[in-house]
């Protein structure tokens, strides 16, 4: 994703979905492929609607891990090179660049981070080159590919500080300003990290609308979003004898086992369709979501209650 061959591939490659009523079945390689993609939910579009969001500069998406916050910038990427190759037509498109995905690397410093943004578009760097000679190629070179969108993945590495974070935070803020962008951060939990605190905290925080991947909760008002996201999950599944409505009557046990993540959900779905699949039953049932161990942040979660729960039973 990292490079833009890479990210247009994703881009471009159709996006999973289950066969169409009345359409020849698939075989079990094409359906174990389908269920390792299982791409089922547009999250930003989900969370959008339980969440106002004002046009701002730029946007944050913050949450915690396991959360679908890459899923959901991802998906915001694609989306915005899908539209902007059906506005322009596929020939005048060709050799533009209208999205950038760039991760931040661990302790970047600003000149490290300037080069993802280079290798993003292959722009040569050579040894001997600086810090602003480098940023000067970037800048030409993403206006000049009319880049409309820049991601930049894993923002909370950024400790302004420190004395190489705030030089990236700065290199970030120089970038904002003379490529004609949106720009769209994410991190975990990037509310109680530095990156928002001091000087440069607060014009990030100035410019920036925030969306908050938290856990789905089970019940908002009259509404059921986190059974809603499990019947849409459920509705593309490609599994022959699996019941419609098995897994939203699991809801409460699916919110409870992965915390109401997304991220942690889809995993774990995907994980037994893969098993409904190979073992042959064709279905999911909550002894199949059982045998599956998830993240560690989920069976944390999880399994310290359900011994607690094992014990008082035996003890009563």
């Amino acid at each position: 994703m990292t490079t833009w061959d890479g990210f247009q591939a994703f881009a471009t490659t159709p996006m999973a979905t289950p066969p169409p009523p009345g359409a020849p079945p698939r075989n079990l390689e094409e359906r174990l492929a389908y269920h390792s993609r299982f791409v089922t939910v547009r999250t930003l579009m989900i969370l959008g609607r339980h969440q106002a969001v004002t046009a701002r500069p730029s946007l944050i998406v913050t949450g915690p891990a396991g959360a679908g916050k890459t899923t959901a910038l991802l998906q915001v990427g694609r989306a915005c090179h899908l539209a902007h190759t059906r506005r322009h037509g596929a020939t005048a498109a060709a050799g533009q660049v209208p999205v950038a995905y760039i991760l931040v690397p661990p302790a970047a410093s600003a000149k490290t981070l300037a080069t993802e943004f280079a290798r993003y578009l292959g722009i040569p760097v050579a040894a001997g080159m600086s810090q602003a000679q480098i940023t000067g190629a970037v800048c030409h070179t993403y206006t000049a590919a009319k880049v409309q969108l820049v991601m930049i993945d894993e923002i909370h590495r950024l400790n302004p500080r420190t004395t190489t974070g705030a030089q990236s935070a700065d290199l970030i803020k120089d970038l904002t300003e003379r490529i004609g962008a949106t720009f769209v951060y994410s991190g975990i939990d990037v509310t109680t990290t530095p990156l928002f605190t001091g000087v440069r905290g607060a014009q990030l925080a100035g410019r920036a609308s925030l969306i908050d991947c938290a856990a789905f909760p089970a019940r908002l008002g009259d509404s059921e979003p986190f059974r809603d996201l499990i019947t849409a999950m459920e509705g593309a599944l490609d599994l022959r004898h699996h019941r419609p409505g098995t897994l939203p009557q699991l809801a409460p046990y699916l919110h409870e086992r992965t915390a109401g993540r997304i991220g942690s959900l889809a995993r774990l779905i995907r994980q037994a369709a893969i098993t409904a699949l190979i073992d042959g039953t064709e279905r999911i049932t909550k002894t199949t979501l059982e045998a599956i161990r998830l993240d560690h942040l989920a069976e944390q979660h999880y399994r310290p209650h359900t011994r607690t729960r094992s014990r008082s039973t035996s003890t009563s």
